[in-house]
């Protein structure tokens, strides 16, 4: 629990790994490239107080997960959102038994999200029903760029991967978080280009579609499609480190999501390791819209930051909140009726 001017704050992060870049983990020159940008991610947009050195940036291990996201992180409960990457990594990239064991070691602080590809065909079917039963998944994680032998990106609409999203739904994995943000050396820009969560959106009503990093640089196509689909939420991910390199940046970020999407389909997430929770909570708490922005983009209330910050997530994955720290409508369901955003075309 965060606390700061008398307010309590639950915080769930939504997007956290636990990677493994380290040279013998890597299969070629690839897996260098893609850690590489990653770093320059971390190392451009944080602070100078939480820069990492390169070395230990590779691999972190789950003792300095615990302590960087929950003792020094001030966070209350996590989610793993792994990537494979196994193009590029003997082992991948997301540690997946590493970060499973550390969950089941601390169910109270962390939840296994796995993933899937359409690629893999019906050995993949067979994997992801038996990683289901194994993990109890809530949740899986997608990385629509990723490349598989000549293959260098797939899509949502791909008629296999309608077969992997009816059985997740038949599976009880009601949340579907896409990469849809900034490419990543090597990989394809127009690989997570963000059109095709509409059509999912549509078709799958009972599955949440989470877009991690918000679909930049495609915030505009996003917002205009999860203002039509109530199932459609924003990850925070990538977006929020610019609260310290371009404040007025992450301010328009923001204006545009709480005016098309409201303030209970926005996720917090530091991307742990690209980012080390604390400072993020910090600066959020203590930011707000410009003065000369906001005619045309609301202040950020306190309600809206508690939610953002974990009361959202809280409720796609039916977390325990404590009594003291919920707001009034902390019972009602994320895919549940919704109050209309600012901007809601549907009264159009």
């Amino acid at each position: 629990m965060y606390s700061k001017d008398g307010e309590d704050y639950y915080i769930v992060d939504a997007h956290i790994a636990l990677w493994d870049a380290r040279p013998e983990n890597q299969r070629n020159v690839h897996g260098r490239q893609f850690i590489d940008c990653f770093y320059d991610y971390h190392r451009n947009l944080s602070p100078e107080s939480e820069v990492w050195g390169y070395e230990e940036y590779l691999y972190q291990g789950g003792e300095r997960l615990m302590r960087d996201v929950f003792v020094d992180g001030i966070v209350d409960h996590a989610i793993f959102q792994p990537a494979r990457l196994a193009e590029f990594y003997h082992r991948g990239f997301g540690q997946t038994e590493e970060a499973f064991a550390l969950a089941q070691a601390h169910p109270d602080r962390l939840t296994y999200n796995h993933y899937w590809d359409p690629r893999d065909g019906e050995n993949g079917l067979t994997a992801l029903r038996e990683a289901a039963e194994r993990m109890n998944l809530r949740g899986v994680k997608l990385y629509t760029a990723d490349w598989h032998g000549e293959s260098r990106g797939w899509k949502l609409t791909d008629p296999m991967a309608y077969r992997y999203l009816e059985l997740s739904q038949e599976l009880g994995i009601r949340n579907i978080h896409i990469h849809k943000g900034p490419t990543i050396r090597p990989l394809d820009r127009d690989a997570f280009d963000v059109a095709d969560v509409d059509h999912v959106a549509s078709d799958f009503t009972e599955l949440n579609f989470v877009v991690e990093h918000c679909g930049l640089p495609r915030l505009e196509d996003f917002c205009w499609i999860a203002t039509q689909e109530p199932n459609v939420f924003a990850g925070l991910a990538v977006a929020i480190p610019f609260i310290h390199t371009r404040p007025r940046y992450f301010a328009q970020i923001m204006g545009e999501l709480t005016y098309w999407l409201g303030e209970d389909r926005i996720l917090f997430a530091s991307d742990y390791a690209l980012w080390t929770p604390k400072w993020l909570v910090e600066r959020f708490v203590d930011f707000q819209i410009p003065e000369d922005m906001t005619p045309e983009y609301a202040p950020l209330t306190t309600e809206l930051k508690k939610k953002v910050l974990g009361l959202n997530a809280a409720r796609l994955y039916d977390l325990d909140v404590p009594a003291h720290l919920r707001l009034p409508d902390a019972g009602e369901t994320a895919t549940g009726p919704r109050q209309p955003a600012a901007a809601d075309l549907a009264s159009v």
